[in-house]
């Protein structure tokens, strides 16, 4: 038992006004976060509990195995999918998951995007976004204008219906763009911080990959950037543009190609003033198709797409 007034590892003695030591502090996750535990909470209390429990042996160790399984569980108790596989591709914000479907879908592999609990933090910059599409409330029901709506939207659990709002406009964002033809994947179902959709790769599971990882043939790579175009164009005529479109976020699969990631889309009749964000996907994909020789005037594209979407004449 210690009796003197000295530090046991070096047998230093502490001078009597010497501070307490202090107490280390220990980090917690942001997954450990009140926000992120009551988003938990809200999801468990909605699910349907009729089958056998959901335990992929994929998430086993992952440390945020239960906000992932938040929605994973619940595409399970659709009879959408039956196992998780591995991640296909992890970033900031979300992770995309490779899945087992259910023998009912009639596919043998799913895509499950996953946002991460990051993402409560990451909604402090999204004013431009926020501006550029439609504000929906908890049941998915467009607000204007409204004061209370906006006061609630400040507190913990309005940031919490944020995050599923965003979530929810990537989800109908891509099913919009898909029934007008677009080249996008097709999706499946959305709940709480997940989109399902198909799997674009080979029937091994392995994912396609990006455009930026693939080599084309001159000739090939004209026919690919035209497509691209003629997306753009039907992104436009559907009232959406992409915001972040690059070689990063699209695929390309058998002389095909997917658009991904329309977490950050935008609607041109909620704020007229995102011309320069189309005019940046524009010059992003001309870039990209000037390494093949493709020559393009990436303004006079953009310019000419936005004066006839303002007149009607997509």
């Amino acid at each position: 038992m210690k009796t003197d007034n000295t530090d046991d590892a070096r047998n230093i003695p502490i001078p009597p006004d010497a501070p307490a030591p202090r107490e280390k502090i220990e980090k917690t996750s942001y997954e450990a976060s009140e926000q992120v535990q009551r988003w938990l909470r809200e999801q468990a209390a909605e699910r349907i509990g009729e089958k056998p429990p959901f335990t992929p042996t994929f998430l086993a160790h992952q440390r945020d195995r239960l906000w992932v399984l938040s929605s994973l569980e619940r595409f399970y108790e659709e009879d959408l999918i039956s196992d998780v596989l591995h991640a296909v591709k992890s970033g900031k914000e979300a992770t995309v998951y490779c899945c087992a479907a259910d023998p009912r879908t009639s596919e043998d592999y799913l895509a499950a995007k996953v946002y991460r609990p990051r993402m409560f933090r990451g909604l402090k910059n999204d004013a431009v976004y926020r501006q550029s599409r439609a504000q929906l409330d908890a049941e998915g029901h467009e607000v204007r204008n409204d004061r209370r709506w906006k006061a609630h939207q400040r507190s913990g659990r309005g940031r919490g219906e944020r995050v599923a709002s965003w979530i929810t406009h990537e989800f109908l964002t891509q099913q919009r763009l898909y029934e007008a033809g677009a080249d996008v994947p097709r999706p499946l179902s959305h709940v709480g911080n997940g989109v399902l959709m198909a799997f674009v790769g080979d029937t091994d599971g392995q994912a396609a990959p990006l455009l930026r990882e693939a080599e084309l043939a001159a000739e090939e790579a004209q026919a690919i950037f035209a497509r691209i175009l003629r997306n753009i164009e039907l992104f436009l005529a559907c009232d959406r543009i992409h915001g972040d479109l690059s070689a990063y976020n699209i695929l390309y699969h058998d002389g095909e190609i997917a658009i991904i990631d329309f977490a950050q889309a935008l609607d041109p009749r909620y704020n007229p003033e995102v011309y320069p964000l189309l005019a940046r996907d524009v010059e992003r994909v001309c870039r990209h198709f000037a390494r093949y020789g493709v020559e393009a005037d990436a303004h006079a594209i953009a310019s000419d797409l936005w004066a006839r979407y303002l007149t009607g004449d997509l």
